[in-house]
């Protein structure tokens, strides 16, 4: 081997290299297995969710917003429970049903844009985001401001008279339904296609 003493099968300054190139690959190993697992981890995630009791039929109308307190996350106390907003389903302002678990819409409170919270003021029929400026109309369409997408929504069903919420989904413009995506995640063009649903998520748990 040119360079090496009788007998050598590796210089010195080949092993200097080759030791310096492992070193590097461990260091940034531990700086990206780490990133990937945060970023890849959500994607296989499975999420079993649970139906659950908001109240009876008649606690809805079709042409206001109730407030109702769900568990979001079980087993964390109150930082577990969020906020949606209810009520009957109403052809005049929603069009025909698509199915059994669109009898009443329940919107989520979490902002489209960065995840803030909204609330639903009944005097402008508008879902308003105090941290930057969103606005949602009485659907939960984008009005203006930055939010890439509407509110997203929740599955709800009937049982014994009492309604009930199920899994959360989100939707486009056309409130056509998607597997639930992030806030910033635009569902309509070619935003559907560059945030694929994640294939863990069901979008029906079972009944």
């Amino acid at each position: 081997m040119p360079g090496a003493f009788d007998g050598e099968t590796v210089t010195r300054r080949r092993f200097m290299t080759g030791t310096a190139h492992t070193a590097g690959a461990i260091s940034a190993s531990a700086f990206l297995l780490p990133a990937l697992g945060f970023a890849m981890g959500p994607i296989f995630e499975k999420k079993e969710e649970s139906w659950q009791d908001v109240g009876p039929v008649a606690d809805f109308p079709d042409d206001n917003y109730v407030p109702k307190t769900i568990t979001i996350s079980s087993g964390i106390g109150e930082v577990g429970k969020s906020t949606v907003y209810m009520r009957k389903h109403n052809d005049a302002i929603d069009g025909k049903r698509k199915d059994e678990y669109d009898g009443f819409v329940a919107i989520s409170t979490r902002c489209m844009h960065l995840g803030c919270p909204v609330s639903y003021k009944s005097a402008a029929q508008r879902f308003i985001c105090p941290c930057h400026g969103g606005v949602y109309d009485f659907v939960g369409r984008v009005d203006g401001g930055p939010p890439v997408r509407p509110l997203d929504r929740f599955y709800t069903r009937i049982r014994n008279g009492q309604v009930q919420i199920g899994p959360r989904f989100s939707v486009n413009q056309e409130l056509r339904r998607f597997s639930p995506r992030d806030p910033g995640e635009a569902l309509d063009g070619i935003g559907q296609y560059l945030y694929p649903s994640r294939p863990s998520i069901r979008k029906i748990p079972n009944t």
